[in-house]
């Protein structure tokens, strides 16, 4: 017969990752670049079981369209047409058992693209698949 209590290795994760939510976090909402320097991604990731990995998407928001999941409405150029935007889109492994991790990277911003608005996506997954998404706008000069 099945005892009453489920052992803590059987249980279902019910709770999904964290992404900081700090000053420390890079990009920050509002943030400038150049073209041709690097974007710094510095941001903690946590989970109560496991993470799995991680995914960052920088596409243009020349239309103003919105998904920023960070409080804070940042001046916006004006719209337009799209000649030679930057699309960006990078998966990145966490080592196996992690609970905590901190991502340290630069993204080089190429120096023939669009100027303008752009939205800088982190999308981190635990190892049982559940997903928080941090999106911030930032700017491309």
């Amino acid at each position: 017969m099945m005892g009453a209590c489920v052992s803590e290795h059987n249980e279902k994760d019910m709770v999904p990752p964290t992404i900081e939510d700090s000053e420390d976090c890079y990009p920050q909402q509002c943030q400038s670049f150049l073209r041709g320097e690097v974007i710094p991604v510095r941001c903690l990731f946590t989970d109560d079981n496991e993470l799995g990995n991680y995914n960052i998407e920088v596409h243009n928001n020349f239309d103003h369209h919105t998904h920023s999941t960070v409080a804070g409405e940042c001046e916006l150029e004006g719209k337009k047409t799209p000649v030679n935007p930057w699309v960006y889109n990078q998966d990145y492994h966490i080592p196996t058992g992690q609970t905590s991790y901190q991502a340290d990277i630069e993204i080089p911003i190429p120096t023939d693209i669009d100027t303008g608005n752009y939205h800088f996506v982190i999308r981190l997954t635990d190892a049982t698949g559940w997903q928080q998404i941090k999106s911030v706008s930032i700017s491309i000069k």
